[in-house]
């Protein structure tokens, strides 16, 4: 029996949200979720000059229970130049930002409605300069209660604790200034590595 693992839609993932990718066969990403605040769903983190930063995706607040595939980003504040800005700060002197800016950066400056899509949009390019990844497709409906071959991994990433994944130590730029920080987003590995990123990850 191949094993599906459910997901649910990250923005610029940590690490062991794509390991856990890797482990399967097939990739199920949750749309039907209600929404829940300071997950990685509007969230990632990555390492700056100063430590940990966390870059947040502002949406516009559902006046009741709102799926995930309903959820519209909000532009009143212009997070998208302070989010490219970030990251520019923090990589621009890792080895391949410059090689794969062009993949993120129209992302940050083309506006996109649903944060879905905007999540979407983001995993494809990461999927396409990983590598390797298992083909993923959208739930149809929210299941509580997942079938005996789905692991459901919706609640197992999350931006509040400690990570408990173990993933191989890589080189980061301000290593030297804090040793490795562990668990950080999925941009962390790509432009610190570049197409070594598979290595990394793989078990």
């Amino acid at each position: 029996m191949l094993m599906t693992t459910l997901l649910p839609l990250s923005y610029l993932g940590p690490v062991s949200y794509y390991d856990a990718m890797l482990q399967s066969e097939s990739v199920l990403l949750e749309q039907y979720e209600h929404y829940v605040k300071q997950t990685y769903r509007t969230r990632c983190k990555i390492a700056t000059g100063n430590g940990i930063m966390d870059l947040t995706v502002p949406v516009d607040k559902p006046s009741s229970k709102c799926a995930m595939k309903d959820l519209r980003i909000a532009y009143k504040e212009n997070w998208q130049q302070i989010h490219w800005r970030a990251l520019e700060s923090a990589y621009r002197n890792s080895p391949f930002f410059d090689y794969y800016r062009d993949d993120f950066e129209p992302f940050y400056t083309k506006q996109t409605e649903f944060l879905l899509d905007l999540n979407l949009g983001l995993h494809e390019v990461v999927a396409s300069l990983i590598g390797k990844l298992p083909k993923v497709t959208l739930t149809q409906a929210y299941e509580s209660e997942c079938a005996e071959n789905v692991v459901d991994l919706r609640n197992a990433f999350s931006p509040k604790a400690v990570s408990s994944y173990q993933g191989k130590p890589y080189y980061q730029v301000f290593d030297q200034k804090f040793g490795f920080q562990n668990d950080l987003s999925i941009v962390d590995l790509l432009f610190n590595m570049g197409p070594e990123s598979i290595l990394v990850l793989r078990p």
